[in-house]
């Protein structure tokens, strides 16, 4: 390969990188509940995927590669988060959810049900459901068996339709979630 080639090659995936900006931060939001994090979050992961280019083999595996690395950004953080972590903070698990006051009701609820879900199942849900990937992609990114991929969908989509029916709304509460991968 030539110089100029690699050159171009570098250029063109630096520009792929770029314009998953977005979804990296979206996933980063639905994980952290914490706008500036998830921006802190998205920018580490592209730092990182810049300086590493020469470590991705397929192209076509750009994103895979992608949310791995925030996946490890993410867990970091969470080290790093825990060693700091005040105890009277303990417990203030308020959603932090950005609502746009014309969103509709069922919106904001949903998104609050989503923010009180356990870590590992908004981790599972954001990727599956935000981001369309599949089960062994998720599990492959998250570093877990596609059974617990699996059971964390299940649960996550259980605990949601509980937390949607509670609301206690006249009309049935439909959440349309898409099937396995």
């Amino acid at each position: 390969m030539s110089p100029i080639e690699f050159l171009c090659r570098r250029r063109s995936l630096a520009t792929q990188l770029e314009q998953r900006r977005r979804k990296l931060y979206l996933v980063a939001y639905t994980w952290s509940k914490d706008r500036m994090l998830a921006d802190d979050l998205a920018q580490e992961t592209l730092t990182k995927a810049i300086r590493n280019l020469g470590s991705l083999r397929d192209t076509g595996a750009i994103d895979a590669w992608l949310f791995h690395i925030l996946t490890n950004c993410w867990r970091d953080y969470l080290r790093r988060r825990r060693s700091l972590e005040d105890i009277d903070t303990l417990g203030d698990d308020e959603p932090a959810w950005e609502t746009d006051p014309s969103e509709g009701e069922i919106v904001a609820q949903v998104r609050a049900a989503i923010a009180r879900l356990p870590g590992g199942q908004r981790e599972v849900l954001a990727l599956v459901e935000l981001m369309g990937f599949s089960y062994a992609e998720v599990g492959a990114m998250l570093g877990i068996p596609i059974g617990t991929v699996t059971s964390r969908i299940c649960r996550a989509r259980e605990a949601l339709r509980a937390m949607l029916n509670e609301l206690g709304t006249d009309r049935p509460t439909v959440v349309q979630l898409s099937e396995a991968k």
